[in-house]
């Protein structure tokens, strides 16, 4: 679960960590008023949107100007009138897409005065098993780039849950950045307290780009990027409390209250698939075969009926699928069952694309007797490859 830029700054501040005052605004004539509760001289006006790359992005209206989504101010009328041209407008980023996302709601900051700028991350490396840290000099760009083109700029470390932090973690990044005295000890302090915070809130990755010397002499989190473990929400009420569900994808919304694996993707093949490894390999055959997946779904190997049933229908939903492929290895999962849910959904819904059912495993023989008794125009298909070749026939119009 991914969070705003104020509301992860809320969460790190609770834990000690250096952030600016700020205050999230929903609409424009609150502006004015955040700007002169916070002070000036200088603000900084952000987009809220669930994307990186804000700064850069463009908005597709021209209402909206041309300075990006995070914009400088140097007067209480001028955050106003930024947060006029803002709010509401669709801002377009390297993250969102062509589409982009609507900006319906801002954060009104301090301005800092920065000496230096420097990226830290942290993430769970599944090679380890254990939390890591990402550091580099190159604060402010994106370390995708900074890794292709200057990747000696980029040190990382590991954390052993053992030992837990320590107060070498916090030199490594210290030298990392060329921290010294003073500074070197606020590293050891900050890298402290991100560690607190990234294991007491069960956080999969947290991203500050960039973190900032000031003038003064103060590391800052200038910016922060949270995303959460889905699984262990259930521990953290305060932090579910957080979603935006009007930055995510509607099916996706709708596939998490019946605990289905869905991610929404660009393609026009429907996918419903137990099993992640195998959806994964659905995925990729669909791709080698030349067409693109409309989503990745796995249905898990408990699915009950209802459960299937909800999956199709959300398959169903997205307008981009032109053919659907049900591949399903039955172990926990049992053919038939999937067979009736799919039978239910299609009577449901009704049946507009092609459709090429795969089953293998427990009950197959009377799965494939259900689907074939259906009535329904569904075509079999005897293994993955064979499946991945129909589907793809069909919805290129059987050439």
């Amino acid at each position: 679960m991914n969070i705003h830029e104020y509301q992860a700054k809320a969460v790190l501040k609770e834990f000690g960590v250096p952030v600016s005052p700020g205050r999230a605004i929903f609409k424009a004539e609150e502006a004015e008023a955040a700007a002169r509760e916070l002070g000036g001289p200088l603000w900084v006006v952000k987009s809220q949107i669930h994307a990186g790359g804000r700064g850069k992005g463009k908005f597709k209206e021209k209402e909206a100007g041309e300075k990006g989504g995070v914009r400088l101010a140097k007067s209480v009328e001028e955050v106003g009138e930024f947060a006029r041209q803002m709010l509401g407008r669709t801002l377009v980023t390297i993250q969102t897409g062509e589409a982009g996302k609507q900006v319906n709601r801002l954060y009104i900051e301090h301005g800092s005065d920065i000496e230096a700028e420097f990226y830290l991350s942290m993430l769970v490396d599944r090679a380890t098993s254990r939390v890591a840290f990402v550091v580099s000099t190159e604060g402010g760009m994106d370390i995708e780039q900074v890794a292709h083109d200057s990747p000696e700029k980029i040190v990382t470390f590991t954390v052993d849950q053992a030992s837990g932090i320590m107060p070498l973690h916090g030199r490594l990044v210290a030298g990392a950045l060329g921290l010294k005295g003073d500074l070197a000890k606020q590293a050891e302090r900050l890298v402290s307290n991100l560690y607190t915070a990234f294991m007491a809130k069960d956080m999969e990755m947290l991203e500050i780009n960039p973190l900032i010397v000031t003038k003064d002499q103060r590391l800052h989190c200038l910016d922060a990027k949270v995303s959460f473990d889905g699984n262990a929400l259930y521990r953290h009420p305060d932090i579910v409390s957080l979603r935006d569900t009007s930055e995510e994808d509607e099916k996706e919304i709708e596939a998490s209250k019946y605990d289905l694996a869905y991610i929404a993707l660009d393609g026009t093949i429907g996918c419903m698939v137990n099993g992640a490894g195998l959806a994964m390999a659905t995925l990729d055959i669909i791709k080698l075969y030349g067409e693109e997946p409309a989503n990745f779904l796995d249905v898990g190997g408990g699915a009950s009926e209802e459960k299937v049933t909800a999956a199709f229908k959300i398959i169903t939903a997205d307008p981009n699928v032109r053919g659907i492929l049900v591949n399903i290895f039955g172990g926990i999962m049992k053919c038939d069952v999937i067979a009736r849910g799919v039978i239910a959904a299609v009577r449901t819904v009704g049946l507009q694309v092609p459709l090429v059912v795969r089953l293998e495993g427990t009950n197959v023989e009377e799965g494939k007797r259900i689907i074939r008794e259906s009535g329904l125009n569904v075509i079999p298909a005897d293994d993955l490859d064979d499946a991945a070749q129909k589907i793809v026939s069909a919805v290129r119009g059987g050439k």
